[in-house]
C-alpha cells in the first residue's frame, strides 16, 4: 500500500534563481548583428550634401576590396534614393529562407542590400517617413545574412539627419570616408561630417575628392575646372588623410549606366587600392 506523504519544510527546495539578465544601457541603440552573419569591418560612406558621387566611391571602394581578395558586401543606406544594385546591373529581388533576407550578388561576387531589391517596382519611389527608413536601415543589418564577409560599405544618404544617425548608432562602424567636391563649400560640407563623426566617436579614415579634374585626351594634362589644391588644405585643417582625387571620367560614368562598374580597369583604381 502507498504511504502518505506529507511534505515537511526540510524536503522544500527553493526554486531556482535564474541569472540575472544585463540591462541594456537606455542610450545604447545598436543592433545585434545577424546571428549568421560574421562582419569584420563596417566603413561608412558619407558626404555633407548630394550629388558629389558618394554611391560611385561607394561601388568603386568595394571593388578595389573585392579585388585586393577581400569578401565584400554594400548595405545601401541610401534608402530613398538607392543606386547601388542598378551600378552593378543587379535587378533580381532579394530572397528569404523563411527566417532571414538572403543579399543579392553581383556577378563579380560582391553582396547587396537595398531598397530596390525588394520593391515591386525598382522605379517606384519610396515614400516613408522617417522612422520606417531608420527600421529598414536596421533590418539591412540584423535580419540580413551577410555571412563571413571583410569589409560592409554602407553607402549613406548625404547630409547629417535621421538615417546616417542611425547607422552611427545602430552599426558596430569602423570608420567612414567622406566623399566630397571641389568647390568652395567643400570645407564647410567636409567639416560638418567630420564633425558628426567626432560626436558619435567614429573615425574618419579620409577623404575622396571626386570630380578634381579633366584629364585631356590630347595631351594628358590635367585641367582643374573648379580650382586646384582646395581639398589637401582642408585634409590638412582637420589633420585628415586625402584618400584619392578622382578625375571627371565619362567613361565609368557610362559603366554605371549601363550596369557594368565592375568593368573598370586596374589603372581606375589605383589610390581607392592603396587605401583598401
Amino acid at each position: 500500500m502507498a504511504e502518505n506523504y506529507t511534505k515537511k519544510a526540510g524536503d522544500i527546495k527553493p526554486p531556482k534563481q535564474k541569472a540575472p539578465q544585463p540591462v541594456k544601457d537606455p542610450n545604447d541603440f545598436s543592433e545585434p548583428m545577424n546571428a549568421g552573419s560574421n562582419v569584420k569591418k563596417v566603413i561608412g560612406v558619407v558626404s555633407g550634401k548630394g550629388g558629389v558621387g558618394k554611391s560611385l566611391v561607394t561601388g568603386l571602394l568595394a571593388i578595389a576590396a573585392k579585388r585586393a581578395g577581400k569578401t565584400v558586401g554594400i548595405l545601401d543606406a541610401d534608402v530613398t534614393g538607392p543606386s547601388i544594385p542598378k551600378m552593378f546591373g543587379v535587378h533580381e529581388k532579394a530572397m528569404s529562407d523563411g527566417v532571414n533576407i538572403i543579399p543579392a550578388v553581383s556577378e563579380g561576387g560582391i553582396e547587396m542590400m537595398s531598397t530596390n531589391l525588394i520593391l515591386d517596382d525598382e522605379k517606384e519611389p519610396v515614400i516613408w517617413r522617417g522612422p520606417v527608413i531608420a527600421g529598414v536601415v536596421k533590418q539591412f543589418w540584423g535580419e540580413v545574412l551577410w555571412g563571413d564577409v571583410d569589409v560592409l560599405f554602407v553607402d549613406m544618404p548625404p547630409g547629417t539627419g535621421d538615417v546616417p544617425l542611425t547607422v552611427f548608432q545602430s552599426l558596430p562602424v569602423d570608420g567612414i570616408v567622406i566623399v566630397t567636391s571641389p568647390q568652395d563649400l567643400v570645407s564647410m560640407i567636409v567639416e560638418k561630417a567630420a564633425r558628426m563623426a567626432e560626436m558619435m566617436k567614429i573615425p574618419v579614415l579620409g577623404i575622396v575628392e571626386n570630380m578634381s579634374y579633366i584629364t585631356c585626351p590630347d595631351c594628358g594634362r590635367r585641367i582643374y575646372p573648379f580650382g586646384e589644391g582646395r581639398v589637401e588644405v582642408v585634409a590638412a585643417d582637420h589633420s585628415l588623410n586625402l584618400i584619392a582625387r578622382m578625375p571627371i571620367e565619362p567613361y565609368i560614368a557610362a559603366l554605371c549606366d549601363a550596369g557594368k562598374i565592375e568593368a573598370v580597369p586596374d589603372d581606375k583604381l589605383e589610390e581607392l587600392k592603396a587605401f583598401i
